[in-house]
């Protein structure tokens, strides 16, 4: 029976490469949970734009947070001639620079428990900490809750959240 010597090679998964880290939009579109927000970001023709260099912090409403709003507003916002306001709802989800749970957290605190994140659209979000976990208010006063955080992509950082926020 032949025995192995120290000169053999490893074993061919150790010299594999590290599998490489998706983009915002391609971690949005391996999600069954963001089929709503990926359609409404290729209408609003902001595919390349969330896939350049970032960083980016995202919060991604999920399919059921576009099901609530009141009937025909998706249908409405997906129609060419909606664009400006469906780049504008979209934009309202997105902070410069890599925010961060912790950062985030962070931030909440150190403004005295309400944070301002300034968006790309150019409103603001008022960020919280409530029942453990942060919620966000927009600028008509509906409050969204992170539910997943941290979801780590290339060119940022994608935060989940159950409603969709209205500039």
């Amino acid at each position: 029976m032949p025995v192995a010597e120290a000169s053999d090679p490893a074993p061919a998964e150790a010299t594999t490469p590290a599998v490489e880290q998706k983009d915002v939009v391609d971690t949005a579109i391996a999600s069954p949970d963001h089929t709503t927000l990926v359609s409404a970001v290729q209408a609003a023709g902001l595919v390349d734009t969330l896939k350049g260099a970032g960083p980016f912090t995202v919060f991604a409403p999920v399919n059921a947070a576009f099901d609530a709003l009141p009937a025909g507003t998706v249908d409405t916002l997906l129609k060419p001639e909606s664009k400006a306001d469906l780049t504008a709802v979209l934009t309202y989800h997105v902070v410069p620079g890599n925010v961060d749970a912790a950062t985030l957290t962070q931030q909440i605190q150190a403004s005295g428990g309400t944070a301002t994140l300034k968006t790309v659209q150019g409103g603001e979000l008022k960020a919280q900490v409530a029942d453990g976990g942060v919620t966000l208010t927009d600028a008509k006063g509906n409050v969204a809750k992170v539910t997943t955080a941290d979801l780590k992509a290339s060119n940022g950082v994608i935060h989940v959240v159950d409603k969709v926020l209205m500039p």
